[in-house]
């Protein structure tokens, strides 16, 4: 779909009214400019995407596909177009950031559908568009963590913002997910006897008291604290306890609970 072709009976199919008349002026444009806009920001390959903040698009309906990205280039944002659930489920993502912007009706599997097979490990932040905006529908979405829900025809002063707010919660995901693992790994280095320690130590008891809890002498305790303490590469006694926290290790309270 070229720019000319983008008339205003289209757009107001796919465009809030209040919206119509600007994006007509937006998309009044220089051909080689859009030429150039269209080879970086649209349809990128899949596999391409390494490196990148992406939004994903499933929509059935081309006129939609290629008006919303349109609006995404126009943007600067680098989006991957699919028209089913399954052509976006054999998409292998390489992205750095990412975000689903979602139809609820789709030929094969439906949104929710495709929003349940995904769960919520791994999976982008979702921003669902539907021209059947049913409370139901609505409700669900968001109990399984959808990010915004839009009806059609979509406005872009609601779509833009929201996008950009399902990359930055991905990014902060993608962090904590990275900064997880990485505690994890360090964990991992501990011997079954530091493993024992870790709990009593960040729980509040004394060196003599989770020596006499274990069995073992104070000395020997100490040594353990410090290979924790190495190996985790904890800067303070406050930062053990943080990683803890983190790796879901039991606090003070629950240690001397038992």
């Amino acid at each position: 779909m070229t720019c000319s072709e983008l008339d205003s009976t289209a757009l107001s199919r796919i465009f809030s009214p209040e919206m119509t008349s600007m994006q007509n002026a937006q998309w009044k444009c220089d051909p080689s400019a859009r030429t150039s806009a269209g080879a970086r920001f649209q349809d990128a390959p899949c596999q391409r995407q390494q490196g990148f903040d992406v939004a994903y698009l499933v929509e059935d309906d081309p006129s939609v596909r290629e008006a919303l990205g349109e609006l995404f280039a126009s943007n600067g944002i680098l989006h991957v177009p699919f028209s089913s659930a399954a052509e976006f489920l054999r998409c292998v993502r390489n992205d750095t950031t990412a975000c689903l912007i979602l139809d609820v009706r789709l030929p094969d599997m439906n949104g929710l559908e495709l929003q349940r097979k995904l769960g919520s490990e791994g999976a982008p932040p979702i921003v669902f568009i539907s021209g059947y905006g049913d409370i139901p529908s609505i409700i669900q979405a968001f109990k399984a963590g959808a990010m915004e829900f839009l009806t059609k025809p979509v406005n872009p002063q609601l779509l833009l913002p929201a996008v950009r707010a399902a990359f930055d919660l991905d990014r902060e995901r993608r962090r904590s997910t990275a900064a997880r693992m990485e505690l994890q790994r360090r964990f991992s280095r501990l011997t079954p006897r530091e493993r024992e320690v870790f709990p009593l130590i960040i729980g509040g008891m004394l060196n003599k008291q989770a020596a006499a809890h274990l069995g073992i002498t104070e000395v020997t305790l100490q040594v353990h604290r410090g290979q924790i303490m190495r190996k985790m590469q904890a800067e303070s006694f406050a930062d053990l306890v943080r990683m803890a926290g983190v790796l879901g290790i039991p606090g003070p309270d629950s240690v001397q609970a038992g």
